[in-house]
């Protein structure tokens, strides 16, 4: 109850940063407050990455679990911590990716269930399988490219915050996502009858 009474009186506009302090001054209130504010973008980086729903929850719990370790050392004004928290997953989903492609590909047992039925089941299947197609694609990329482009063309960040996120220049950034969106394109080339892009 008392813990609830803090969350209650926590000011809506307080940053991410004070919340995290006021968590490892001990106010858990403090971080269900975060948590509530972060999780939801956590977890649709990591579904969105890796397009199988319950890795991802492993992805989102462990970043959330970093977060929690590090927070006596945070350091106001280094980094916005949706910003660590986006190159943390970006990693961690990056890491998993890497592994499945070592195990060989997704089996459609590891293929996430549709969450809106809405679609037709045709139009869900190819969904699913252009997600799991581009997952195992970026899979196959070197990290930093892998990260650029899920960055840009997954979470449809701008350049600037990309760069601040994987502490490079935008330049840099740009080069990424242009040497990343090639590999895709040359990894993937065999499969564009299959996945439905003949039309494209």
């Amino acid at each position: 109850m008392a813990s609830q009474q803090m969350t209650d009186a926590i000011d809506p506009s307080t940053s991410d940063a004070a919340l995290l302090a006021a968590y490892a001054a001990g106010d858990s209130g403090a971080a269900q407050t975060l948590a509530a504010r972060l999780l939801p973008g956590v977890l649709g980086q990591a579904t969105r990455m890796l397009t199988d729903r319950i890795e991802a929850e492993d992805v989102a719990q462990d970043a959330m679990m970093r977060l929690w370790k590090i927070a006596p050392d945070w350091r106001d004004g280094e980094a916005q911590i949706s910003t660590w928290l986006y190159r943390v997953v970006a990693n961690l989903c990056t890491d998993r990716l890497r592994k499945r492609q070592r195990a060989g590909s997704v089996g459609m047992d590891q293929i996430a269930e549709p969450a809106d039925p809405t679609p037709g089941v045709a139009e869900q299947m190819q969904t699913n399988a252009r997600m799991t197609a581009l997952s195992d694609a970026l899979g196959q990329l070197p990290e930093r490219q892998a990260q650029a482009v899920s960055l840009r063309h997954l979470e449809g960040l701008a350049n600037p915050e990309i760069a601040e996120i994987m502490d490079i220049s935008v330049r840099s950034v740009e080069s990424l996502t242009a040497r990343g969106k090639r590999a895709l394109a040359n990894l993937l080339a065999g499969r564009r009858a299959t996945l439905g892009y003949d039309d494209d």
